[in-house]
């Protein structure tokens, strides 16, 4: 069976990705690191297998920026475009912002992390 091919990329487009597969952990996080990186409060991902993410824009590989002893928070150089976080692990995390098809179900969080670090009044209210 083929796996599912999501595409997406940064504001400027120089960089692009292909994942395949069904994206994994869909969730929110609000540690502090989540909250420095995005400028947000709160931060989305989906987690991919390294060997499943392609960089296919004109601007090749995201920039890196070691943030911490096993991850990588990955961007675009030119217009500064958080893209998500490429791990020591064969695991790399996209935010869904960044995906061309932002309605896709797969992206919708199903649980927060680091929810003491998030604002009371911030909550995901599952559907049934």
């Amino acid at each position: 069976m083929k796996k599912p091919v999501h595409t997406g990329g940064c504001l400027c487009g120089r960089i692009r990705f292909r994942a395949k597969g069904e994206p994994r952990f869909p969730h929110t996080c609000s540690c502090s690191m989540c909250q420095r990186h995005s400028g947000s409060l709160t931060l989305c991902w989906v987690e991919f297998d390294k060997a499943d993410v392609e960089w296919v824009g004109e601007g090749g590989e995201p920039a890196l920026y070691r943030s911490s002893p096993e991850s990588s928070r990955a961007f675009c150089p030119t217009c500064g475009s958080s893209l998500g976080a490429i791990d020591d692990a064969p695991t790399v995390g996209l935010l869904p912002g960044c995906f061309d098809a932002k309605g896709d179900k797969g992206l919708q969080p199903t649980s927060h992390s680091f929810t003491s670090s998030r604002p009371h009044w911030w909550k995901i209210n599952p559907q049934p």
